[in-house]
Order: C-alpha cells, then sequence, then structure tokens
C-alpha cells in the first residue's frame, strides 16, 4: 500500500505501557486457558472475563514498559495510524454528503488487557469496537498471530482488520447496531444469525474504503489479495476447524470465509452504503 511514514494519529490512544488487568483470583492451569483462549478467538467473547464474576477478589499484574517492544512496533504504529486517519475521513465525507454528522473513534493500543465501555479487553479476544465508548481496541500482537498462525501477512491485511472495525463504528453512527441489538433482545434465537449480517455488512464496509483507496491509486499489486485472505482466516469455519476439527454453521457469529469475501468485494465493487445491505 503506498502511503507516507511519519507522525500518530491524533485518535489513538496508547495503552501498551500502562498496568494491565490479569486473571482473577482464580487460578487455572495451562489446559484451562487454551480452552478459553479458543472459545474466546472463536465466539468473540471474553471468556476469560467469566473468572473475575466468581466473588474471588481479583488479582493484578503490571505490565513493564518495553521501550524496545515499543521501537519495533512503532512502524506499525504509524501505518494503523495512517489507515485510522483514511478511514475516518473517508467515511466522514460520506455520511456528511448524507447529512450526516462523523464522530471519530478512538483506537486503543493496549497489551495483554484494558478496561474498556464494554468490560475488560483482552488480547485473547482479538480486536473489537466497543459501541458505549466509540473506541477500537487493538492488542498489535494479534497482527503476529494474523501473519503466523492465520496465514494472512501484508499491510492491507492488517488495514482491513481496522477497517472492519471502523466499519461497526458506522454501523453505530447510523443507528444500525441499536437496531440490532434490539432485535436480538426480542427474538433470541434469531442472535447469531443477526450477528452474522451485522459482521458481514462491516466487511462490505471495509471494502468501501479500500474502494476509496483503489481511486486514488493507493493500492499495490497484491492488498486486494491480502486483505482477502485475512477476511478468510477469521472465517467462523475456518476458526472452528482450527479450534475443534468440525464446523457448526448454528453457531456463526461472523459468517464463513466464503461470505466475508464476498461482502468485502461487494463493498470494493459497489462502494456505496446501500451495497452493502447485509439484511435484505
Amino acid at each position: 500500500m503506498r502511503w507516507t511514514p511519519g507522525g500518530r494519529s491524533d485518535d489513538i490512544e496508547d495503552r501498551r505501557d500502562e498496568g494491565g488487568g490479569g486473571i482473577g483470583g482464580v487460578h487455572i492451569g495451562i489446559g484451562g486457558f487454551v480452552v478459553l483462549l479458543i472459545l474466546s478467538v472463536v465466539f468473540k467473547r471474553d471468556f476469560f472475563s467469566l473468572l473475575s464474576n466468581t466473588g474471588v477478589s481479583p488479582g493484578q499484574t503490571v505490565s513493564q514498559p518495553d521501550t524496545q517492544r515499543d521501537a519495533r512496533e512503532e512502524p506499525l504504529v504509524q501505518f494503523i495510524s495512517f489507515v485510522l486517519d483514511d478511514t475516518q475521513k473517508t467515511w466522514a465525507g460520506i455520511l456528511q454528503a448524507r447529512g450526516i454528522p462523523y464522530r471519530h473513534a478512538r483506537l486503543v493500543l493496549f497489551r495483554d488487557a484494558t478496561s474498556s465501555g464494554c468490560g475488560t479487553a483482552q488480547s485473547a479476544t482479538g480486536p473489537f469496537y466497543c459501541p458505549s465508548d466509540e473506541k477500537v481496541y487493538i492488542d498489535l500482537g494479534f497482527y503476529d498471530e494474523l501473519q503466523r498462525r492465520f496465514g494472512a501477512p501484508g499491510q492491507f491485511a492488517q488495514a482491513y482488520v481496522l477497517a472492519h472495525e471502523l466499519g461497526h463504528h458506522v454501523q453505530n453512527l447510523l443507528g444500525i447496531e441499536r437496531k440490532v441489538r434490539s432485535l436480538q433482545g426480542q427474538n433470541p434465537g434469531a442472535g447469531n444469525a443477526l450477528s452474522v449480517r451485522m459482521e458481514l455488512q462491516a466487511d462490505c464496509f471495509a471494502g468501501i474504503w479500500a474502494k476509496s483507496t483503489q481511486q486514488r491509486n493507493l493500492l499495490e499489486a497484491g492488498d486486494v489479495e491480502s486483505a482477502l485472505g485475512a477476511a478468510a482466516a477469521v472465517g467462523d469455519d475456518r476458526l472452528q476447524r482450527m479450534s475443534r476439527g468440525q464446523v457448526s454453521p448454528d453457531s456463526f457469529t461472523h459468517g464463513s470465509s466464503a461470505q466475508r469475501m464476498e461482502w468485502f468485494q461487494r463493498g470494493m465493487s459497489g462502494g456505496t452504503i446501500e451495497s452493502c445491505n447485509t439484511f435484505q
């Protein structure tokens, strides 16, 4: 991707060297930790937080500042700063043309764990958007996992992840997120299906931003394939197959690899909010 390194976004909140919350006073073995990790990745829920609701006084671990690691991560921080600002500028233009004011989301960088408006943010849950505080939470270690464990390398794969989460912010501003949560409350049996539709729409919104970068000649050879590889890597069917060796479509919450790639491509080809109506 063509971009100019240098500087940080004003919308970044860097908590990487702050104290991180540990798992509560409950002690679990490595097997239990692995089980919670897999469940958190597959269902994108904070299963570690269940340990803090046992009535046991929580323990605390403190992250020590790591200047060398900060220096190694700086090029990545600058890249996602560019993606953050560019994506938000793109959506500000799209929404303002419709008479809808755009509020900037904040991006919180953390290590291991931090607090959020939606509860404890754990690195094991992966990147997520919290509508309560309008912030995206990312442990940069996820990008290493994306490349090494899930086989999705490349800068545009990293960009896709952030653009997807900012797609949830756009859903929040449009009132889509609120309507979906209300429908899920009225019909719990349709909860997973509605969640899949919302996640696929966020993929499509990421595709809208990708189209804008293509129109501005920011894309390089292989960038689109890199994003599609990331979308496929985090499909529910692939994650379930990796974690338990079988696929259960009824439990999908984000969509299959094929669906996620399809809707990203729809956003790139259509380029409009209307082209991303996954609820139709």
